[in-house]
């Protein structure tokens, strides 16, 4: 099911422009409106499923990602980022950023990243990940 008030929605009706990439009868890649590099990509399911992780045939969706991360690949690009962040549209989007790993912007984007990995106060001791950890770990009766 489609939604009326949905830009991918009306993307995948044909309503609002854009430049495809590729699709199937379940999925669509486009190119993204904001390209975080050349040939920043979204990746979103053809009915309205609001957050990736309830796309009801997950593993499809990402081997159609992989199918679009793969031909980036065979294109040149030695990196092709993947992110499923996106609160301004609120219809499952996986994003595919391919680089070369010099691109300015990207550098620039990823840097803030990159501080809080080498922060080291943002690295809980012992007894605070332990509590983390614990807060988070999965039962393991539930991990089939």
């Amino acid at each position: 099911m489609l939604k009326d008030d949905c830009i991918f929605c009306n993307i995948i009706k044909g309503i609002v422009p854009s430049l495809k990439i590729h699709e199937n009868d379940k999925y669509l890649a486009i190119l993204d409106i904001a390209q975080f590099t050349e040939g920043h990509t979204i990746v979103i399911p053809k009915d309205h499923i609001e957050f990736v992780w309830d796309a009801p045939q997950i593993g499809e969706y990402f081997e159609f990602v992989k199918k679009i991360g793969d031909h980036y690949r065979e294109l040149g690009y030695s990196y092709v980022d993947v992110l499923t962040f996106g609160r301004l549209v609120h219809h499952a989007h996986v994003h595919l950023v391919p680089h070369k790993g010099d691109d300015p912007d990207w550098k620039q984007a990823l840097s803030v990243i990159g501080e809080y990995q080498v922060d080291p106060s943002r690295r809980p001791g012992a007894d605070k990940g332990e509590k983390i950890a614990e807060k988070f770990r999965m039962n393991p009766n539930l991990s089939e």
